[in-house]
């Protein structure tokens, strides 16, 4: 378990004859993001309630913080600290009054709870509303108080179920940027979302779950290069230019009309070099050069065969 902040080797779980995860193997090492995707319905948030402490695994050796989670439950709850995809703040108290309650929870005294309460809200910018009634806050106000609710007890592993959900694309980003300090402070992040751009911004490890069981995992361009499609695009302007490239080249697709070529490949410096090196040779000049890669999207579907969810549309391909 050295240098793992969580480890599950075989985490199972049914309700009845439905079977919600059927050996699942996870290992997120300190310090780093990992992001925990799959369609609704594939377990995530079941996998998130286990390791948490909120639910009871079926079978499993699952080691959260160091810790032996069926052995040590409440060793491991003083590691951790959650949040879900529903808002834990209280509307009817102020932003304060939420921080404050949190301090009490973890038995802090009086002045340290303030003291905590003021440095949160601070780092947060909740500074402004925090005297103002909870149900007052955007949705993104909202978010940045319930994760500096979970950091009151200094926890160095935390679960983030979906905590972008409904948030406007500022606010998204927003909470990308405490994510981040959040890893750059030591902690550990699990996280799970349905935005792929997401994962493939902060994740430094990704997972993907569907029907129960880890269809794939590895880092964000380890899976892109998972999935074939991968190819530079040539377009011409001048006819008598892209005849003779089209000429020349081997294993390209033709777009006569666009005059354009397609070649295959997998977007990677050497294979780059290669074609811009054989342009030079031939003396040909390409106006526009694009790669395409596969992105988290195609992963998507590709392992679990299902709809990417609806997010902000990320462009796919370079020009250079």
């Amino acid at each position: 378990m050295t240098n793992l902040a969580i480890a599950a080797n075989g985490l199972r779980k049914s309700y009845g004859d439905k079977v919600v995860l059927d050996g699942v193997d996870l290992a997120v090492p300190e310090g780093t993001i990992f992001s925990l995707l799959g369609p609704n319905g594939a377990g995530k948030t079941t996998a998130v309630k286990i390791l948490s402490t909120l639910i009871t695994a079926d079978a499993g050796e699952l080691h959260v913080g160091g810790h032996d989670l069926a052995a040590d439950p409440q060793a491991v709850r003083a590691a951790i600290g959650v949040t879900g995809q529903f808002s834990a703040v209280d509307g009817l108290i102020t932003g304060e009054e939420n921080m404050l309650l949190m301090a009490d929870l973890h038995h802090l005294s009086k002045s340290e709870g303030r003291r905590v309460a003021a440095e949160l809200l601070e780092r947060f910018d909740l500074v402004e509303a925090a005297k103002k009634p909870a149900s007052t806050y955007s949705g993104g106000m909202k978010r940045r108080l319930d994760i500096a609710m979970t950091l009151v007890g200094n926890p160095r592993i935390i679960f983030l179920d979906e905590p972008t959900t409904g948030l406007d694309p500022r606010s998204r980003h927003n909470m990308w940027q405490i994510i981040r300090e959040l890893v750059s402070d030591g902690v550990t992040v699990f996280l799970t979302t349905q935005y792929l751009e997401e994962a493939d911004e902060l994740a430094d490890r990704i997972a993907v779950l569907n029907n129960g069981k880890i269809a794939a995992q590895g880092t964000a361009e380890e899976l892109k290069r998972l999935i074939p499609g991968g190819h530079v695009r040539l377009r011409f302007t001048d006819p008598a230019t892209y005849q003779s490239a089209a000429s020349a080249l081997r294993e390209v697709t033709r777009d006569d009309e666009a005059l354009a070529l397609q070649i295959p490949s997998g977007g990677s410096q050497r294979e780059l070099r290669s074609i811009l090196d054989w342009l030079d040779t031939a003396g040909v000049e390409a106006d526009e050069l694009t790669v395409h890669t596969p992105d988290l999207d195609d992963v998507f579907f590709a392992l679990t065969g299902t709809n990417v969810p609806t997010q902000p549309n990320q462009p796919k391909e370079t020009v250079r």
